[in-house]
C-alpha cells in the first residue's frame, strides 16, 4: 500500500486539507461556561466543588471505590507507589515499551525499575515473560517478601501499562502477584473508556493512575488521577497530595512530608465540562477505528486492533509494517504532508538514566519498536455527520 493513499484515506476521513495533529483535545461542550464560572467564584486552585465532582463522576464511570485527582498523571503514579510501599533501593516491575513517566514516578520514589517484555497482543506486559523473571532470577525471603537473587534487593511491585488504551492480561497478571506478594499497580494513564472483560481498567490493583493531559481522550489541560480500592488508602492518597495538612478552621499545622499535588477547581472544571461528552467521545473513536481497521484489512500494513478479551478505548490507532525502513519512510513521508504520525516511545532501555536497569530479554519490545506507527486519533467530527 502507498503512502500517499493512506494520506489520501485520512484527509478524507478528517475532511480537511490542513495540518492533521496526532490527537489534539475536543471542545464541543459546555467547557467555557464551566472554566468561567469557576473563574467568576474566585475558586481556580485547589479547593472548589468541581474537584470533587470531577473525581465522582470518575467513581462512577469506572467503577473505583475512591478517585483523588491530581496535577498529572506521573505525581499519581508517584503517589500510588509509595503508599503501596516502595521505598528507597527497591525494584519495581514494570515495561520498557512505554512512555517515560512510568519509569520515572518509580526513580522519584528512590526505586529502580526492572523491565520486563511485552506482548505482541497487548503492546503490555507480558504474564510469560514476568513469570519467567521471577521463576529464574529472584527467590523468596524467610518474610514472604519477593528478592532479586544477584543483589537481594526487595521486588516491591509490578506496574503494567495498558499502552494505548489497550488492555493488559490483567487476570494472569494478578495472579502472578499475589502468588509472589506484589502489589500491582495499574499505569491506566491512557485507558479511560478501556475495558478488561467488562471491567474498566485501573480497578484491578490495589491503586491505578488516570491521566487527563491534554492528549488524552478527556483532558483537564493538565491532570491526573488516583484510583483507589481501599477507602483509607483514599483517605491517606488526598492526604498526601494535599500538603499532609490537619483541618482546621484556620491554623495551618501538617503532619508529615507531603505533595502540592492537588488538581486545581480550574482544571477540574474543564474535566467536568469534557466528561459530560465522553460518551459520545469513545463512540466517536470507535467509528474511526472501524474505519482504519477496514482500510488495511486487504493489506500488507498490519492495523492493531484490541486484544480479543477487552474493548479498548483506541486513544491511539497504530499500524505495524514489515520493518523499520519501511517505518522511517512512512513517517518521513507523511509529517512532511501535513499529517501528525509517530512512532512508538523509544525503548526505555536505551535512555541513559535506565540503560543500566535490570532487565528481561526484550525480543517482542524491540520488535514493535521497529515497526510501530501512531496515525491520527482525535475526536472526528466528520463520523458523526
Amino acid at each position: 500500500m502507498k503512502t500517499e493513499s493512506i494520506i489520501s484515506f485520512i484527509r478524507k476521513i478528517y475532511d480537511t486539507n490542513q495540518a492533521i495533529p496526532l490527537h489534539a483535545p475536543s471542545f464541543h461542550g459546555r467547557e467555557i461556561e464551566l472554566v468561567s464560572d469557576t473563574i467568576k467564584t474566585t475558586f481556580v486552585s485547589s479547593v472548589g466543588k468541581n474537584v470533587d465532582q470531577f473525581e465522582k463522576q470518575i467513581e462512577n464511570f469506572t467503577g473505583a471505590n475512591r478517585a483523588v485527582a491530581t496535577v498529572n498523571g506521573t505525581s499519581a503514579l508517584q503517589v500510588a507507589l509509595e503508599l503501596a510501599g516502595v521505598v528507597r533501593d527497591d525494584l519495581v516491575l514494570t515495561q520498557s515499551l512505554t512512555f517515560v513517566a512510568t519509569c520515572n514516578a518509580i526513580a522519584q520514589t528512590g526505586a529502580s525499575p526492572v523491565f520486563i517484555d511485552v506482548s505482541r497482543e497487548s503492546l503490555g506486559m507480558c504474564p510469560n515473560s514476568l513469570e519467567e523473571f521471577i521463576h529464574n532470577r529472584t527467590y523468596t525471603d524467610d518474610n514472604g517478601s519477593l528478592r532479586y537473587t544477584e543483589t537481594n534487593q526487595i521486588i516491591r511491585a509490578a506496574l503494567p501499562m495498558h499502552t494505548f488504551g489497550h488492555p493488559v492480561q490483567l487476570d494472569e497478571i494478578e495472579k502472578i502477584c499475589r502468588d509472589h506478594n506484589l502489589e500491582l499497580i495499574e499505569d491506566a494513564a491512557e485507558s479511560l473508556g478501556s475495558f478488561y472483560k467488562n471491567e474498566h481498567t485501573g480497578i484491578r490493583g490495589r491503586f491505578s493512575a488516570l491521566s487527563f493531559n491534554g492528549n488524552k481522550v478527556i483532558t483537564t489541560g493538565g491532570g491526573g488521577m488516583i484510583l483507589c480500592k481501599d477507602l483509607d488508602d483514599a483517605d491517606m492518597a488526598k492526604h498526601l497530595t494535599t500538603t499532609a495538612k490537619i483541618n482546621h478552621e484556620y491554623e495551618f499545622f501538617h503532619d508529615q512530608n507531603a505533595y502540592n499535588f492537588r488538581m486545581p477547581n480550574l482544571n477540574a472544571a474543564l474535566g467536568c465540562a469534557q466528561f459530560e461528552n465522553l460518551e459520545q467521545i469513545l463512540n466517536n473513536k470507535k467509528i474511526l477505528a472501524d474505519h482504519y481497521r477496514a482500510f488495511f484489512d486487504s493489506s500488507e500494513i498490519k492495523y492493531i486492533s484490541e486484544p480479543d478479551y477487552a474493548s479498548s478505548n483506541y486513544w491511539l490507532n497504530a499500524i505495524l509494517f514489515k520493518d523499520e525502513d519501511l517505518k522511517i519512510s512512512f513517517l518521513k513521508e507523511t509529517n512532511a504532508s501535513g499529517i501528525g504520525t509517530r512512532p512508538i516511545w523509544s525503548l526505555m532501555t536505551s535512555l541513559p538514566m535506565y540503560e543500566n536497569a535490570i532487565q528481561t530479554e526484550l525480543h517482542n519490545s524491540q520488535w514493535i519498536e521497529d515497526r510501530l506507527v501512531c496515525l491520527p486519533s482525535s475526536y472526528c467530527p466528520n463520523l458523526e455527520k
